[in-house]
């Protein structure tokens, strides 16, 4: 008996040494072990309250991650299937038909069809609820909607509306909770239950500022995703994060404003790091408040536009990572192919054109009309370390032709309350990347709807032609002919352009960073606010 324990013995020593040798050769010849979990960062919350019919404090990243739409957007502009796997539109453009996909659940396992597009259409476009989707045209011309039959939705509109397929692929709010996840009284615009999706994630785990954990939906509809686990932590300081990274607690930094672009240069710079640049996703700018008593002068806003050296703010604070930007949308979007005046840095001319305005030196240096300073408030977001460079950038540039910033850092949420409100002169601002632009973002310059309660519309209340410019995107939205919605386009945006609204500063772009090695199916997305949790998985 002990003769024969032994041999038990020695042959299972000889099998695990064999196994282990055969791993180690395994991945000496390039055979890679794949790991389930895999940790990123972003500088707030990553959850909210995960309503998928909500703004801030949810946000786009993991609304994404656990709730579908109907269609979505992909590469190169493609209107994609998603719930609905095909769909049809009436010769006259107003009709949209959609065969939704049949044996599709939701995290719960309940199941998803027509009735429950239905109650979720019932809930965004209640009269509680309408007002805050008003910024994007499709809500104005929604009609009516039915279920027609268990897996075939239609919608009327008003209008045909060019940009319908692409509002129904926006991340929020056209987004599906499951029937398990609605209040009692049926309406989310005062919160949710659970959130119950049909996305390829579900939220295990989350404490709110610190983390949030989801897993695999097992009930999703389509192809798994590679790793069965993603943890997303809360990390506000560029600096902490890029620390957490170094030592190995993230695997991944993806997006845009995480981490200082010098680091993001050291990172580039050493082998022990894969970093990647993506195209230009959106428009970094500083809007100017043209109700502002100060920059309601056209001359004013003008002369500071001549006063941004963009070649220098790309080269030595986004280290040539984001390139300089002269119009508010990237040559690569839609519709805005508009040959536009140049603002070109030319100080000269920005101290000349103050003078002209009547804004001379003081003693101290600093700009005095009618006894008043030359003193702009310039509110940024104190999570993304990009606006403060950008802010401190200006502010010491414009403090050489006699032109006081004060830097004001502000929460998110807080810092879009006073864009609102209008209690700034200058202020961060960035198109919103695709699918929104052009079409959305403009739309949101003209929504009145909240008399004056959207930033980009309340900022540009001081031009004298805000009526014409407004009924001029509004048309465009629904204009058939090709060569009137060029017409329409231009006027737009050439107005915008002479009228210095903006002063656009680079072309976004979104960076990721991993270790060598380490991570497998990392890519940009379609969208700067989608991250790439499908693909990516860790290798050991």
């Amino acid at each position: 008996m002990k003769n024969l324990l032994k041999v038990i013995f020695v042959l299972f020593v000889m099998g695990t040494l064999f196994a282990c040798q055969s791993k180690k050769e395994g991945l000496a010849k390039g055979k890679t072990e794949k790991s389930g979990k895999i940790t990123l960062a972003f500088n707030q919350d990553p959850v909210g309250n995960l309503n998928p019919h909500e703004y801030l404090p949810s946000q786009f990243i993991t609304q994404d991650m656990v709730y579908d739409g109907l269609v979505s957007y992909g590469e190169n502009g493609e209107i994609k299937p998603m719930l609905a796997e095909s769909w049809k539109i009436s010769k006259d453009g107003k009709t949209y038909t959609f065969n939704l996909r049949k044996n599709v659940k939701f995290s719960d396992g309940s199941k998803f069809d027509a009735k429950n597009v239905v109650k979720n259409f019932d809930t965004i476009f209640s009269k509680e609820n309408k007002p805050n989707h008003s910024w994007f045209a499709f809500t104005n011309h929604l009609k009516s909607y039915r279920a027609v039959d268990d897996y075939t939705f239609e919608i009327v509109l008003d209008t045909p509306y060019t940009a319908t397929l692409y509002d129904l692929a926006m991340i929020r709010p056209i987004r599906f909770l499951g029937d398990a996840g609605f209040p009692e009284n049926g309406n989310t615009s005062k919160g949710i239950k659970k959130p119950v999706g049909t996305g390829a994630w579900v939220l295990k785990e989350h404490k709110n500022n610190e983390y949030a954990v989801f897993v695999r939906n097992e009930y999703y509809w389509g192809k798994k995703p590679a790793a069965s686990e993603v943890v997303i932590k809360d990390i506000p300081d560029s600096e902490t994060l890029a620390l957490q990274f170094e030592s190995g607690d993230i695997d991944l930094i993806y997006g845009n404003g995480l981490i200082s672009l010098d680091r993001f240069q050291a990172y580039r710079q050493d082998k022990k790091y894969t970093t990647a640049t993506s195209d230009p996703m959106s428009t970094r700018m500083i809007l100017l408040n043209t109700t502002s008593p100060i920059l309601k002068d056209l001359k004013v806003r003008q002369a500071l536009s001549y006063a941004v050296d963009k070649q220098s703010i790309a080269k030595n604070i986004f280290g040539g990572v984001e390139k300089p930007a002269d119009a508010i949308f990237a040559p690569n979007v839609p519709n805005t192919n508009v040959e536009l005046k140049k603002y070109n840095f030319d100080i000269a001319k920005a101290e000349k054109m103050l003078d002209e305005a009547g804004w001379k030196k003081g003693t101290d240096g600093i700009r005095e009309k009618d006894g008043k300073k030359m003193v702009l408030l310039f509110p940024y977001i104190s999570s993304k370390v990009t606006d403060k460079n950008v802010g401190e950038y200006i502010q010491g540039e414009w403090k050489k032709i006699g032109v006081q910033v004060n830097l004001k850092a502000m929460e998110e949420k807080a810092y879009w309350e006073n864009a609102i409100t209008r209690n700034y002169d200058l202020m961060s601002d960035f198109s919103w990347g695709a699918p929104w632009d052009p079409h959305a973002y403009l739309t949101s310059m003209a929504d009145d709807s909240t008399k004056g309660t959207n930033p980009a519309y309340a900022a540009q209340l001081g031009l004298p032609m805000k009526a014409e410019l407004d009924k001029t995107i509004k048309a465009l939205l629904v204009e058939p002919n090709e060569a009137k919605l060029k017409e329409m386009y231009k006027y737009v945006l050439t107005t915008l352009n002479d009228q210095a609204v903006y002063i656009p500063i680079t072309y976004q772009a979104v960076l990721s960073v991993y270790r060598t090695g380490e991570l497998e199916g990392v890519k940009f997305m379609p969208e700067e606010n989608r991250i790439p949790v499908w693909t990516t998985v860790k290798v050991k």
